[in-house]
């Protein structure tokens, strides 16, 4: 939903920087690698360590990189396909990380084991929500739209993890994750109620 909303004011910002870079050398590839490791190493280091807020710093700084390679591409005046596929790739393997490393944290320094599950239903729901939409475009179907799709999962997981951590109030995360696990569901059925729609198009021509 972020997406719609908040793109053109988005690109307003990230826009320059991304031209800027350019300039510097620097591929959207590059950015792309560059963003995805630091997220994976900064959510497997601090979150399983119960180190919530700093781990949330470090993530959402270098989530941001996931913005500047599409600036990137957009300043160069097209993508490549290559490109596509390991952006898209690359976005699955932060998802996993982030939520995989949440549930780790619930299972041992949170010992909450409820919650744990909550992070893991966030987990498969945020790659199952990304394949759907990707398998019904390879069939030439629409699947878009959704409750929660990336913008939003990482919002709603890192304002958690890292206001329950600075505020010490450790139900800040349970309400993230819940919330999170039930919208990601929830999501899923929304896009394949689509693909479903889309599909009775396709077959009466429309």
């Amino acid at each position: 939903m972020l997406n719609i909303f908040a793109r053109a004011s988005v690109s307003r910002v990230t826009d320059p920087i991304g031209a800027w870079l350019v300039r510097c050398g620097l591929t959207p590839n590059v950015v792309t690698v560059v963003g995805t490791t630091g997220t994976v190493l900064g959510a497997l280091w601090f979150f399983p360590r119960g180190q919530l807020f700093v781990g949330t710093l470090v993530v959402t700084v270098f989530v941001l990189f996931d913005l500047l390679d599409g600036a990137m591409a957009r300043s160069v005046g097209r993508g490549t396909p290559f490109g596509a596929v390991l952006d898209a790739s690359c976005d699955r393997i932060a998802d996993g990380a982030l939520f995989g490393a949440l549930a780790w944290w619930c299972f041992t320094g949170g010992d909450n084991r409820p919650l744990a599950a909550a992070a893991l239903v966030c987990l498969v729901g945020a790659q199952v929500i990304s394949y759907v939409k990707a398998r019904a475009e390879a069939s030439g179907l629409s699947a878009d739209g959704g409750l929660v799709e990336r913008a939003e999962r990482f919002i709603i997981a890192l304002v958690g993890a890292g206001l329950s951590d600075l505020l010490g109030v450790p139900w800040v995360l349970d309400v993230a994750l819940w919330l999170l696990a039930a919208l990601s569901v929830a999501t899923v059925a929304q896009r394949l109620v689509a693909v479903a729609r889309s599909a009775r198009e396709s077959a009466n021509g429309g």
